[in-house]
């Protein structure tokens, strides 16, 4: 099928872009609807042979879920709170008890009720009040993460008739027990530039406005500190921000800076004891820790406490009495360290794996020398884990439990590193089954990212088992774009350095078929929104590489994107790829944008998805791009384009529904690799 042609010219710098497709930007077009469907139902064509594997695969990976399930309970003053799953269903119920594990449950929240009749239903966060006995949280009904704040009576189990509608779903409360702050976003651009106070039992129409961020760069959050005992409020864009705070037991009082903001000064902070610690990149890159007493915050106060190391990217820390806790990125992987305030000598956590995922977990109690942490690799399912700082002695408390007889033995994960066009060391995790590897390489999917900052880490999946026992392997590039090495590596993919987050992709998937892993025959790539960017500049650079490519809501139509200020989240991007309205960032994006750069040439198969209510990447990307590729491309190659009409950016809600989706791209792979 085609779509209609309607010429529409952009122009800027003098420059002229004919865009046929740009009609399908208006989603109240009925035409532009019909289209979509259209292109649906020749999806669903194409594909109705592969039903039975969709089928088999979904029932495989909803198989290895465990169906009553629970977290692991964790303390927040004097109750355990968890959420659990029950079988049949859906959505989390969020329980908590008092004083004891072994005290009656309580359910706080059950998101199976509150979902029903609704196609979608995503509970974004849960906040509860200091005396415990109210809810807040946060609603999405569309996709669209735009949330309805909704309060509830833990003690008489009622909802209140406080609704706060159309918000961000950042909110804290204040120590008074009925005051919530929470922001709001832009009407049109959906940037996040308001916070205000709401009382318990007033109109929401009345709530005071606190703080408006006029700065169209920037966007506003809120948040408690560990401590309970400050309110901040943040301000931040891609290289700068500002931290506003106040006392969370005087609600009315004003927001007081706690350092202007400095463009390329990006810094956090969080209150333990007499001080404030701060995360600061200023002179730092890959970011130091500092303190300042209560009583003088002025930068001329900061005392360092972790320096800057150039090979050491600091990415958090967490306070206890006796301990410090740094998270720290070497060569891409996770470290945590323990540092006693003592003066004794630090250590680190061994992990024992050559790729693997870890992090602070929920630690809400300076009181104590048991720190929480997560963990996770290509072969070890997510683990919450309790380490005594003291005695060093670890605690399993929780791993997801993986049925259908999975056995990590069973596979083998390891760490490698290609040759980037400019000699720079890319990193790449790799997962497979050793019994199925095969002599000439396997089929092999190859995932990647590289924008924002944003790190990979070789992570667990049980859903990505029904391709490493089918006999696929699975690759994670740690491409510039990212902060795997650093900021040095996130700035050298971002701006006018983004060509290297393409070229870095292309290197790794070229270094794992030249090292016998990856089948030349059978390379197939997959990234999602700027990571469909990716895999859609690497198809115009590098054709005949990939047999196959999933892109998942990919952002593929840069310029005129970037070009129009009224698309949500557009403003507050331009110092992750250029504002396009000065000639250089124009010129250097026209050259990569995926959706300009379609050529008649031959294209591999290609399964493009999209959300009607994405509002991080709209859809008549994807699907202008997919009209572009199906009139220019020689190939007959597969050309799919799956738009969800009921979602948006992350996909369907339901923790065994999103795996719908997850069965189809599989299948669109599994059927591509088969021999000849």
């Amino acid at each position: 099928m085609t779509a209609k042609k309607v010429p529409h010219i952009l122009e800027k710098h003098g420059h002229q872009r004919l865009d046929h497709y740009y009609w399908l930007n208006d989603r109240e077009n009925p035409d532009v609807v019909a289209y979509l469907k259209e292109e649906n139902k020749h999806t669903e064509a194409v594909m109705a042979p592969n039903r039975e594997l969709v089928d088999t695969l979904f029932e495989e990976i909803k198989g290895r879920m465990k169906q009553s399930d629970m977290s692991a309970p964790y303390l927040l003053d004097d109750y355990y709170y968890y959420i659990r799953y029950e079988e049949g269903h859906e959505y989390a119920v969020h329980c908590r008890k008092h004083g004891s594990l072994e005290a009656p449950e309580e359910i706080i929240l059950d998101v199976n009720v509150l979902a029903e009749g609704h196609s979608f239903y995503h509970v974004n966060r849960t906040v509860i009040s200091s005396s415990q006995n109210l809810l807040a949280y946060a609603v999405d009904t569309r996709g669209r993460r735009i949330y309805d704040i909704k309060l509830k009576n833990l003690e008489t189990g009622e909802h209140l008739p406080d609704v706060i509608k159309e918000v961000t779903g950042s909110m804290a409360w204040a120590n008074d027990n009925k005051t919530l702050f929470y922001a709001r976003q832009h009407p049109e651009t959906l940037r996040s530039y308001r916070i205000y106070r709401h009382e318990l039992g007033t109109d929401p129409a009345d709530d005071v406005l606190i703080y408006e961020e006029e700065d169209e760069t920037f966007s506003t959050y809120v948040y408690k500190t560990k401590s309970k005992k400050y309110i901040v409020i943040g301000c931040n864009q891609t290289v700068s921000s500002e931290m506003r705070l106040f006392s969370a037991d005087e609600p009315d009082r004003e927001p007081q800076i706690f350092l202007a903001r400095e463009r390329d000064h990006e810094y956090e902070i969080e209150h333990f004891n007499d001080h404030f610690y701060v995360l600061s990149n200023k002179g730092a890159p890959n970011f130091r820790l500092l303190k300042t007493p209560l009583a003088d915050i002025s930068e001329s106060a900061w005392e360092e406490v972790i320096a800057h190391r150039d090979d050491v990217y600091l990415e958090g820390f967490e306070l206890f009495d006796d301990f410090m806790v740094l998270e720290e990125r070497i060569l891409g992987l996770m470290n945590l360290r323990i540092i006693p305030h003592d003066g004794s000598e630090p250590h680190d956590l061994d992990f024992g794996e050559p790729a693997y995922d870890a992090y602070v977990g929920i630690n809400n109690h300076f009181n104590t020398t048991k720190l929480r942490y997560g963990y996770n690799s290509m072969t070890t399912p997510a683990s919450v884990i309790e380490y005594d700082m003291v005695t060093r002695e670890k605690k399993l408390l929780k791993q997801e439990e993986v049925l259908g007889g999975f056995n990590k033995e069973n596979y083998r994960t390891e760490r490698l590193f290609a040759d980037a066009e400019d000699g720079r060391k890319v990193p790449i995790s790799l997962v497979y089954r050793p019994d199925k590897r095969k002599q000439g390489g396997n089929p092999l999917l190859v995932y990647g990212y590289g924008s924002y900052g944003h790190s990979l880490d070789a992570s667990f999946h049980a859903a990505r088992l029904s391709l490493l026992d089918r006999g696929f392997m699975f690759a994670v590039a740690h491409i510039r774009g990212g902060q795997e090495l650093g900021r040095a590596w996130y700035d050298d993919g971002r701006l006018l350095n983004k060509r290297n987050t393409f070229t870095d992709f292309i290197a790794a998937a070229e270094h794992l078929r030249a090292q016998g892993y990856g089948d030349p025959d059978n390379l197939f790539a997959m990234g999602g929104s700027a990571g469909g960017l990716l895999v859609g500049a690497v198809i115009n650079l590098a054709p005949d590489l990939f047999k196959g490519v999933v892109a998942i809501v990919p952002f593929v139509d840069v310029v005129t994107t970037m070009l129009d200020d009224t698309i949500p989240l557009t403003t507050s991007e331009y110092d992750e790829w250029g504002n396009p309205n000065e000639k250089k960032f124009y010129d250097y994006m026209l050259s990569y944008s995926p959706y300009d750069n379609v050529e008649a040439k031959d294209y591999p198969h290609l399964l493009v998805t999209s959300g009607f209510h994405d509002s991080q990447v709209q859809y008549w990307e994807p699907a202008k791009w997919v009209a572009r590729l199906r009139e220019l491309k020689t190939d007959d190659n597969q050309l799919l384009l799956k738009t969800d009409m009921d979602v948006g950016h992350t996909g369907a809600t339901g923790r065994f529904k999103q795996h719908k989706d997850t069965a189809f791209n599989y299948a669109f792979l599994l059927t591509l690799a088969e021999p000849g």
